[in-house]
């Protein structure tokens, strides 16, 4: 009897720890299959205002506060834009001042929990810079796509698409300079966005559904003139332009990539992501598990988009070895094996969406670069 019992109770531990591994790999998965659009990942630490004056703000030291270039900081309802740090500002040894630019939203007091954000803009491209836009709506899978328009005089538009982390205000970012150039540009987006259809499951396929609504959208600008179109898409959404490049009906006109921080390989960036929650390092493979069976991502089916073999179209890589969540070595990789088409520029110090924010001067220079022969 004591060993029935014991056996037993054996069987129950173990069925409960393997439940309980389970649901822990469950919820690990959450951090890339329900990142919430527009709200900073979780390997953006949260940092504390410690004080404000003219022109500064002063905030907890971190690897992450200090970094070069200008960023948003998020908080509770409230949104501001700083720039570099600024060294020769007296400050305590675990705090760093960094120039203040601007408050857009809200206010920025002493105890304020914030977080750093690649998106320096709110609102949309005429509240936030001034720029002629029309709300468009683009049939698709699921429902209407709410979209942004900003007309330009080329016949080849360029559609931008946001990524994990990010909402569509980044691309604000280089709007200007892409209206410079005279580009029209759609900035679309798509299911799980605000406005937009949610998943039927309600979660982030990371790049393997989504890119039906990216299709949809070059359908949409091709049926409204344009006759090339370059595909602009930061993390996940460099991962929806490589698809869509590959899969969409009207792939043949889509004449460029230019992808930010792609996501190349899911699998490292739901690791990575899964990761920054805290998730012990034996639970991983289990988060990784998890993502498949609750939305069928399997590996060979998104990173065959990726594949060298695959790729027939010019791509401008934008991307750097510090960036903790899409592993630059895949971008590296993808140029080492197709320098015939694929052009990296390498942005050293910038985390993952925030190559612009860096070194903004080199990057629109490599963008140019890039799309002048597509013009």
């Amino acid at each position: 009897m004591r060993t029935v019992r014991a056996t037993a109770a054996a069987v129950t531990a173990v069925t409960v720890a393997g439940a309980a591994a389970v649901a822990a790999g469950r919820f690990a998965s959450d951090a890339a299959l329900k990142a919430p659009p527009g709200r900073p990942l979780p390997t953006e630490p949260r940092l504390t205002v410690h004080g404000t004056a003219a022109g500064r703000v002063t905030l907890t030291r971190t690897l992450a506060s200090v970094r070069p270039g200008s960023y948003g900081l998020a908080g509770n309802g409230s949104h501001a834009v700083v720039g570099p740090v600024l060294d020769t500002v007296p400050h305590p040894p675990d705090s760093v001042v960094r120039r203040l630019e601007r408050v857009t939203h809200g206010t920025l007091e002493p105890g304020d929990k914030v977080r750093l954000t690649p998106s320096l803009h709110i609102g949309d491209p005429r509240t936030a810079l001034g720029l002629d836009c029309t709300d468009v709506e683009i049939p698709g899978e699921l429902g209407p796509l709410p979209a942004w328009f900003v007309p330009g005089a080329r016949d080849t538009w360029i559609i931008t698409v946001h990524g994990l982390g990010a909402g569509r205000e980044l691309p604000l970012n280089i709007l200007a300079f892409l209206h410079g150039l005279r580009f029209p540009v759609l900035d679309l987006a798509y299911r799980g966005d605000p406005g937009a259809p949610r998943p039927p499951d309600g979660l982030n396929h990371l790049g393997e559904t989504e890119w039906r609504d990216l299709d949809a959208a070059v359908r949409h600008a091709t049926a409204q003139g344009a006759a090339r179109v370059v595909l602009y898409g930061w993390s996940t959404g460099a991962t929806m332009a490589l698809r869509a490049a590959a899969h969409s009906s009207a792939r043949d006109r889509v004449s460029g990539l230019v992808l930010d921080s792609p996501v190349l390989n899911w699998e490292a960036t739901l690791r990575a992501l899964a990761a920054a929650r805290r998730t012990p390092s034996p639970l991983l493979p289990l988060a990784v598990r998890a993502a498949q069976g609750r939305t069928g991502l399997y590996g060979d089916r998104i990173d065959e988009a990726a594949h060298p073999e695959r790729l027939t179209l010019p791509a401008l890589i934008l991307h750097g070895p510090d960036d903790l969540v899409a592993p630059w070595a895949y971008s590296r990789r993808l140029a080492e094996h197709r320098p015939d088409l694929v052009t990296l520029h390498t942005v050293p110090q910038a985390p993952h969406n925030a190559m612009w924010n860096v070194d903004p001067s080199g990057y629109e220079e490599a963008v140019r670069r890039f799309l002048t022969p597509l013009m």
